[in-house]
């Protein structure tokens, strides 16, 4: 089983449509994945068609009540599974501040869940308290999901340091494993240069002794799709809503480079080939590689 904590304290740079169609994509492709939804918000709970009316049992319950993931986890369609969220998970915490050990309280619930996936996928919420620091602290891989912009870069070191203090205190199996980078426009400049910028860094940590030294910028970048920002509102993955779609081709790629598959996933609906946008080598502008630095 692959836990992955799909990070960023950045909001509106794609984290809950990432997890969502990465997950149906995944779930597609024939592998049991459940969604932890660990946004007070509830957007991946919404994405996958359930309504978070603070009424029905919520991760908020697994959290401050230890109720059993099975008993709050929801079948979303073949293959796939969501435990959702809703608005009194914001009030985890404060309710949590005084519990000692509070943040590996998920960790020690999926421990003790009997149920086995292939992936589980976790929609953190854009902060870095205690939620997703119960989220670091039970998964085996970090996703960032990345808008490629200048100012990205400068969330991104807070972001590393944050996985090397839980790698060193709390979780030490814990690895940055690949960057998302969504809203690509392969025909502007800054977008191939702070891609550029990001693997250059990463490179250059290979070695190191840090979470993020065997990381990747994924090859397959999530353009710009309108398709992708109409789905949520409909309660659907991009493949039950437009599978034909841009963004149905980008997040079927992102799993096969997930899954280390070497040949198209056989969709329901389709069979897509991605042709990644060629990325010319750029040498980065000076202060961004500046900023990324700061955390090497």
């Amino acid at each position: 089983m692959r836990t992955i904590a799909v990070i960023n304290q950045k909001g509106g740079v794609g984290k809950t449509t990432t997890t969502v169609n990465l997950a149906a994509a995944l779930a597609l492709a024939g592998k049991r994945v459940c969604v932890l939804d660990l946004d007070p918000q509830a957007h991946a709970t919404t994405h996958l068609g359930l309504e978070p009316d603070g009424t029905s049992a919520s991760v908020y319950d697994v959290l401050v009540a230890n109720t059993p993931l099975a008993e709050v986890r929801r079948t979303v369609s073949e293959n796939l599974f969501v435990v959702p969220s809703d608005i009194n998970l914001a009030a985890a915490e404060v309710e949590l501040a005084g519990i000692v050990g509070r943040e590996v309280i998920l960790r020690e619930a999926m421990a003790a869940d009997p149920e086995r996936f292939d992936y589980v996928l976790m929609d953190c919420g854009p902060s870095l308290g205690v939620l997703t620091l119960n989220a670091l602290a039970c998964a085996d891989e970090v996703f960032i999901p990345l808008q490629p912009h200048f100012l990205a870069l400068h969330g991104l070191s807070k972001l590393l340091e944050t996985t090397a203090l839980v790698a060193k205190r709390i979780n030490p199996k814990l690895t940055v494993s690949g960057v998302v980078v969504c809203l690509y426009d392969a025909a502007t400049k800054l977008a191939q240069e702070v891609v550029g910028d990001l693997s250059g860094f990463l490179e250059r940590s290979r070695g190191a002794n840090v979470p993020w030294a065997k990381a990747q910028v994924f090859g397959t970048k999530i353009r710009r799709n309108i398709k992708l920002a109409e789905c949520p509102s409909f309660g659907k993955s991009v493949f039950a809503y437009a599978p034909k779609s841009s963004g149905a081709a980008d997040y079927a790629a992102l799993a096969l480079e997930v899954m280390g598959a070497a040949a198209p996933i056989g969709l329901t609906q389709q069979r897509v080939t991605v042709e990644a946008p060629a990325e010319p080598v750029l040498e980065p502008p000076a202060r961004q590689t500046a900023v990324v630095e700061q955390v090497a």
